[in-house]
């Protein structure tokens, strides 16, 4: 499973309260959430998210508060991997369990903003197509990268049940 798209770089200690500010929580349309993902640090987020992004940050991604529509809003916001030095480990889960592809690497100084990567999601190599260097992330454990293979944990129980 590989994923491409050029990284949108960020630093440590993102908070789920920026990824999603708390007053859009009512909203229901993972569409909707998307127009205003990233709008707590980076207002212009869903303008550059448009053709598919790697987001890149630093430690302790996804902090704060559980809310499980960060990574929803990351996702349908065109995000194709997030990739941080740590994650807070409820938005860790979470992110897995809506079937956004995750992974533990710390890319400062490999990456810059705009680069092209390519994310090998199971094995953990992370190319850059930009600078034409490699390396590899901590590879997420085999159930959870069958759960985000299968698009979510829902799906993934949905088919194990043969109902899908």
């Amino acid at each position: 499973m590989r994923v491409r798209g050029k990284a949108v770089i960020y630093g440590d200690n993102i908070d789920t309260d920026v990824i999603i500010p708390g007053r859009y929580l009512v909203l229901q349309d993972p569409g909707e959430l998307a127009k205003h993902a990233m709008e707590g640090v980076d207002p212009s987020f869903p303008e550059k998210a448009k053709g598919g992004v790697i987001l890149v940050a630093g430690k302790n991604f996804g902090c704060g508060s559980s809310r499980e529509e960060a990574p929803v809003a990351l996702k349908h916001a065109n995000v194709r991997c997030v990739i941080a030095k740590s994650f807070a480990r409820i938005f860790y889960r979470n992110a897995i369990n809506i079937g956004l592809p995750i992974l533990e690497a710390d890319l400062r100084g490999f990456a810059s903003e705009g680069d092209e990567l390519e994310v090998n999601v199971i094995s953990g190599v992370i190319e850059n197509e930009t600078k034409g260097k490699q390396v590899k992330a901590k590879p997420l454990p085999p159930l959870a990268i069958e759960i985000v293979k299968a698009g979510g944990l829902t799906k993934y129980v949905r088919k194990k049940l043969g109902l899908e």
